[in-house]
């Protein structure tokens, strides 16, 4: 991906931008919060194959007719790099709910907004300051306090929640690049085809039977992730990719209600401090980003 400015947004488009985010995070969690419980049950690729073929299958029946003209894509290279992202982040933050708990990984994987941040300065054209490189900086102490190495409450599979928000901040990024010159449809179909082939091939070995009473939870992963993608899409269609990342901290407080609700799982003290200065160096960097465009 080469460096150039991402599509202009006006203040009615960055509401909108915002509140879809909103939304996302909110399906999200909540599809975070089924595959959590879920996973006591059945292997975890199991169910990433359901949050891929279900978001899949809904897509292809939605479009019906449309969807062999919606297949034709302006970006095929970059729809396969975001489809391998999506893929990625996916996998590695379920595989990281069998062993952590749901606000704790949240709080590890909410690092992506400052990442976002910062690739949109070297892959969108924005620039790149010595504020912009202190948040990156901040956002990375403050996942270091919450997954605490060297002690013993560290646990590698903690490094998977930051994996993720590799693999996130790289698809949210693609997807703000090529903007409104992409018919969303074609991107939310495109984002789920690698999960749902992969995982596919591996359910003869992994897969185990359903019981009837959780077909409505795996009903439910498909439709809340399919949802949370379109509204994902959508808003980084509308609005600019450092303006919306730093609303992607309600997270941790969705995460955090979710866990105390369902799983009685309060996070320890030194997860809160952890997401608090993570959450501290996103609002930063984005204050100032917000001073700046005033000034310009």
């Amino acid at each position: 991906m080469i460096a150039m400015p991402a599509p202009a947004a006006t203040a009615a488009t960055t509401r909108a931008g915002i509140l879809f985010m909103l939304t996302a995070i909110l399906l999200f969690t909540a599809m975070d919060a089924v595959a959590k419980y879920l996973i006591q049950f059945y292997p975890t690729w199991q169910i990433v194959w359901v949050r891929f073929i279900g978001q899949t299958l809904m897509v292809a029946l939605y479009l019906n007719r449309r969807l062999p003209a919606l297949l034709r894509t302006r970006h095929p290279r970059l729809q396969a790099f975001r489809s391998v992202c999506q893929f990625g982040a996916t996998g590695l933050f379920f595989l990281a709910l069998g062993y952590i708990g749901l606000a704790e990984a949240h709080a590890l994987t909410d690092i992506n907004p400052v990442l976002i941040t910062l690739g949109a300065a070297l892959f969108l054209g924005e620039r790149l300051g010595l504020r912009r490189i202190f948040g990156v900086a901040l956002a990375l102490v403050g996942a270091l306090i919450v997954i605490r190495p060297g002690v013993a409450v560290f646990s590698p599979a903690a490094l998977l929640p930051i994996a993720c928000a590799f693999c996130y901040a790289a698809y949210a990024l693609t997807t703000r690049y090529m903007g409104p010159n992409e018919n969303i449809w074609t991107s939310i179909f495109y984002a789920s085809v690698l999960g749902t082939v992969v995982t596919t091939g591996m359910m003869p070995f992994v897969g185990v039977p359903v019981e009837w009473v959780h077909v409505p939870l795996f009903l439910a992963i498909a439709g809340l992730g399919t949802g949370a993608q379109i509204c994902l899409v959508r808003a980084y269609t509308l609005a600019e990719a450092s303006v919306i990342a730093p609303f992607g901290y309600a997270g941790i407080l969705f995460a955090t209600l979710w866990g105390i609700l369902i799983f009685g799982e309060y996070p320890d003290m030194w997860t809160v401090i952890g997401a608090l200065v993570i959450v501290g160096a996103g609002l930063y960097v984005w204050h100032r980003e917000t001073r700046v465009a005033r000034r310009a």
